[in-house]
């Protein structure tokens, strides 16, 4: 075998070069916030729930109508309808996906599933296709550093999805998908509380035979014109008790099992299977009128295996333990938070790693608070990494409501991100002499909302130091930077609803000035719905520019644009029906070279939840 066989293979499966190519906290305790809310709180831009207009970040909440109205049935997907968030693929359902938010790495972007971190410790970059939308409740996209919150990785973000939680009574559902590619996806879930305690759970399947995930340019020649199929199945599950009226307890699980096949220069067609798994537990509690603590100990397992190759099997486990204790405290300034956080990666598998396991133990503080008109927002945090020293981080940021329409804020952050374990060691690729990556980030941001209509315009500038290059082997650039423009619309005209974000981004190496591979500088979405009696109608427009698959650009991957299409008609109260048409005029292109993606598609969904 050659010497870059099993290498190569890895690379194939996208799990240590997903990255190369494109380069737990108290807020899940939160309670949902209804989609009728006039203001809406959100939870992760200051780990305290907040009001939405009294931020200094910029986040996007997508509620479970949006969930179930966009034509995104993945994860990624959905992110990539949204301002400031692209997306690469390696192939169909359920392949291996990146998103960069704002232009930064996936690596880059902390994904959090009800406060427990998911992804893995050996690619660094977060886990996200195997989060099964349909057992999602909402989810909080906060675009800029989030370091001083969250510690390394969040230099363009965190994503927080929260699962679906107990409610009052005895509330069950279902649903069933069929649709292009032989596609079958079944899900059913039950939600009650009597008194003090609450549940959830829901359980999902889903299987689509695919098509061919690579065409002929694919590298190494791993070309096969054969489906490349999917299959997941999940299991959601949680528990709330209110011990009394100032103490509670929770816990939860999320498990998904996905098996992926892909293509190969030689037979089997291999098949890889990928296991995201998280728990939780914690208390939270007033210990004075004025004083909240909580308590909270999570885990998450990332695990991937080949059942079937032509090349060495190989198995990836990571594992994330993370115990966390915060505190805020109501005080004349806002809420006063400080806490404290241990954090121990774990990595085990085929291949050997000179190091294993390392721990990060945190401590941090801020105040976030409002009044008459003015929102303010200060953070800093250190981290003590057993691997890499201590690094301290901070964020600052300021809001100013002018009038009941017009709002101006402005924040300035620091971020930092430790090398993964396979940009470290992995035989042939890692770099030991590799140094953590820091930028700096301003936001400006001025915003209007008035009569239905809301417009948005966002400046940010983000500069990284050390940035980590994945080509031959991993090493560190001098300075990457990348800034640019977002404006988003939001407008309702009785009936009808329209949505449109652009985006403009320069992202480069400042080196050489060559664009970071894999992202473009413009992306433009629109939507628009239309709500008739018992219809619903709406549909999806997705431009993204031209990019380049590597860093040196000289493989360029061609700009496209696609339309989705939806109708949504509600039978009754309880059961709806949805009908989806993607990429209607079955526009062939690429977001990674060499990888397909879907062309037309049709799905059929019947949806059954007691009201």
């Amino acid at each position: 075998m050659k010497p870059y066989s099993h290498f190569r293979h890895y690379t194939v499966l996208s799990l240590a070069l997903s990255a190369a190519f494109s380069n737990s906290v108290l807020a899940q305790n939160a309670p949902t916030p209804q989609s009728t809310q006039l203001k809406p709180v959100v939870v992760t831009a200051t780990r305290e729930d907040t009001r939405a207009d009294e931020l200094v970040s910029e986040v996007v909440v997508i509620t479970r109508a949006d969930i179930e109205a966009n034509a995104g049935r993945t994860l990624p997907e959905l992110l990539s309808r949204q301002a400031g968030v692209q997306l690469t693929s390696n192939g169909g359902l359920g392949k291996y996906s990146s998103a960069f938010v704002r232009g930064t790495e996936s690596r880059h972007t902390i994904l959090l599933v009800d406060g427990v971190r998911v992804g893995s410790a050996t690619t660094g970059a977060p886990s996200w296709d195997n989060i099964p939308l349909d057992v999602v409740e909402r989810i909080e996209v906060l675009k800029g550093p989030a370091s001083a919150l969250y510690g390394s990785e969040a230099v363009g973000g965190v994503v927080q999805v929260f699962m679906k939680k107990g409610v009052k009574g005895f509330v069950p559902s279902a649903s069933l998908t069929l649709g292009s590619h032989s596609h079958i996806q079944a899900a059913a879930g039950l939600r009650g509380g009597d008194g003090a305690l609450s549940y959830a759970i829901g359980v999902l399947r889903a299987q689509d035979k695919g098509f061919s995930a690579t065409n002929s340019k694919a590298a190494f020649g791993n070309y096969n014109a054969d489906k490349d199929g999917f299959k997941q199945d999940a299991v959601n599950a949680s528990v709330s008790y209110q011990i009394n009226p100032n103490w509670n307890v929770d816990a939860g699980l999320l498990y998904a099992d996905s098996v992926n096949h892909f293509d190969d220069t030689l037979p089997p067609a291999p098949r890889a299977a990928v296991r995201t798994q998280t728990l939780h537990a914690g208390v939270t509690g007033k210990v004075m009128p004025m004083w909240k603590t909580a308590l909270r100990a999570s885990q998450s397992n990332d695990r991937a295996r080949d059942i079937e190759s032509a090349y060495m099997p190989s198995v990836f486990n990571t594992q994330q333990e993370q115990i966390t204790w915060q505190n805020n405290v109501d005080t004349p300034m806002g809420v006063a938070m400080v806490g404290a956080e241990r954090l121990m990666q774990k990595v085990d598998g085929s291949t050997a790693y000179d190091v294993t396991k390392r721990v990060v133990n945190s401590v941090f503080a801020g105040v976030n608070g409002a009044a008459k008109g003015h929102s303010w927002q200060a953070n800093v945090r250190r981290d003590s990494n057993s691997q890499f020293g201590d690094s301290n981080t901070w964020l600052i940021g300021y809001g100013y409501a002018i009038n009941d329409a017009w709002r101006v804020n402005a924040s300035y952050g620091t971020s930092f991100v430790a090398p993964s374990f396979n940009q470290l060691y992995y035989p042939g690729f890692g770099n030991t002499a590799l140094l953590p990556e820091k930028g700096k980030n301003l936001d400006l941001g001025v915003s209007y909302s008035a009569n239905g209509q809301s417009v948005k315009l966002v400046r940010f500038d983000n500069k990284i130091q050390g940035f980590i290059t994945n080509s031959t082997q991993a090493a560190n650039i001098p300075r990457a930077r990348i800034d640019g423009w977002t404006l988003g619309y939001d407008g309702q005209f009785g009936a009808f609803k329209l949505h449109a974000n652009v985006d403009a981004l320069n992202p480069r190496n400042e080196l050489n000035g060559k664009q970071l591979a894999r992202r473009a500088k413009t992306q433009i979405s629109l939507g628009a719905d239309y709500a008739m009696g018992a219809w619903l109608l709406g549909g999806n427009v997705l431009s993204v520019g031209k990019r380049y698959d590597d860093a040196k650009n000289t493989v360029a991957l061609d700009s496209y644009t696609t339309v989705d299409l939806f109708a949504n008609y509600a039978v009754n109260k309880d059961v709806s029906v949805q009908m989806k048409i993607n990429n209607l005029a079955n526009k062939a292109y690429e977001t990674s070279y060499g990888f397909n993606q879907a062309g037309r598609t049709a799905y059929i969904t019947v949806r059954y939840a007691l009201q």
